[in-house]
């Protein structure tokens, strides 16, 4: 076993080597800075490539190139870069390259506030690009977990063939804490190898009884186009109604059919909870800290904590509304998670939400207090 004292951004470079990576693409911005400065000092030293981009967008776009070369890639950024990003992220969501993206969230919008922290891109990692799609995104809450979900990050890319999306927020990227790396065998995922001969394969095709095709790397022999436009089995575009409905459709349906493998999440004291509060990151730890003083004044209050933002827990927030009268979704936003969580909620659960733009962080004694003045009202 190794101990360290380590940032979140250092975690998050850790993590993605253990997992394979071999490739990033990026462009300086806080508060991720430290995971491009890590990655051009670690990857040469395993035979890996780094490279500086002009902007976001080009950082995107080396990332789905290196990718489509059978590399594990990755890149990182915030707020406005991640916007820049948007269009990339689509192109490799059509052409069902896996890769990783990195959003360490600050607050907005625009420039914003570039040192602090915020929780405002939750329906930008959703919605962010345009069209009908699903996505995958992953919301640690601490150093040790943002090396094991950036693994996650990485396998869920490769197993579903999709970019897949790590938010974390400034608190969580610059925090230092103990982690323990087990000397233990973690399991890695590839891309499917293909099971055809070169003169027969076709990039996009689906072998009866899956819903993700198999993947070769560019340079390997066989013939492999990409496009984003609507394509069929061999990728090349394809303007039939049919093919169109049948492939967007197996986008979404290869990640929304697997939530049971994709979705994550956590609970502290539901049992026997009155009060549900649901949070993520930096904000989910305050909101433990008020879970436990509360308890200690015998209000029974737990903390809901998912790990996977998108695809979303619809079934487990159904449930925990069935278990509670009250549930408050504490975020650093104006309610971008409250709205999902509002529509899923049993309609005589009562939702409300606790939010902030300031970049100042939600202190566990303001959630405390929130808390009373509804029991009060």
């Amino acid at each position: 076993m190794t101990i360290k004292l380590m940032q979140g951004n250092e975690a998050c470079v850790e993590g993605a080597l253990k997992a394979g990576m071999t490739f990033f693409a990026g462009y300086p911005i806080t508060p991720s800075t430290e995971i491009a400065e890590l990655s051009a000092q670690k990857l040469p030293e395993i035979g890996g490539k780094f490279i500086q981009m002009e902007d976001e967008i080009a950082g995107i776009s080396a990332t789905i190139g290196a990718a489509l070369t059978g590399k594990k890639a990755m890149t990182a950024t915030s707020g406005p870069g991640f916007s820049l990003k948007q269009e990339g992220i689509g192109y490799g969501i059509i052409t069902e390259t896996p890769c990783v993206i990195v959003n360490v969230q600050r607050g907005g919008p625009s420039t914003g506030l570039p040192t602090s922290p915020s929780q405002g891109d939750i329906m930008q990692a959703r919605w962010g690009t345009h069209g009908d799609h699903s996505i995958i995104a992953l919301y640690p809450w601490s150093v040790k977990e943002i090396y094991t979900e950036t693994i996650r990050a990485f396998n869920l890319a490769e197993k579903y063939r999709t970019p897949v999306i790590l938010l974390m927020d400034e608190v969580i990227g610059h925090m230092r804490e103990k982690i323990e790396i087990k000397n233990e065998v973690i399991e890695i995922c590839d891309r499917k190898d293909p099971t055809s001969p070169p003169s027969d394969y076709e990039p996009f095709e689906i072998k009866k009884g899956e819903e993700v095709p198999e993947m070769v790397g560019f340079g390997k022999g066989y013939n492999f186009h990409v496009t984003g436009l609507v394509h069929g089995s061999t990728g090349f575009p394809s303007g039939n109604s049919e093919i169109a409905e049948e492939f967007l459709n197996r986008l979404i349906d290869k990640i929304e059919d697997n939530k049971e493998d994709i979705v994550k999440s956590k609970e502290y004291q539901i049992e026997d909870a009155d009060i549900a509060l649901v949070a993520f990151g930096c904000t989910a730890r305050s909101a433990l800290s008020a879970v436990e003083d509360l308890r200690e004044e015998g209000i029974k209050v737990g903390l809901f904590r998912p790990l996977t933002i998108w695809p979303l827990a619809e079934r487990e927030i159904e449930e925990l509304s069935k278990k509670v009268k009250r549930i408050v979704v504490v975020e650093m936003n104006m309610g971008q998670y409250f709205n999902e969580v509002d529509r899923i909620a049993c309609k005589n659960t009562k939702v409300e939400k606790y939010g902030r733009l300031n970049g100042q962080l939600i202190k566990p004694e303001e959630i405390v207090n929130f808390i009373k003045e509804g029991q009060d009202a």
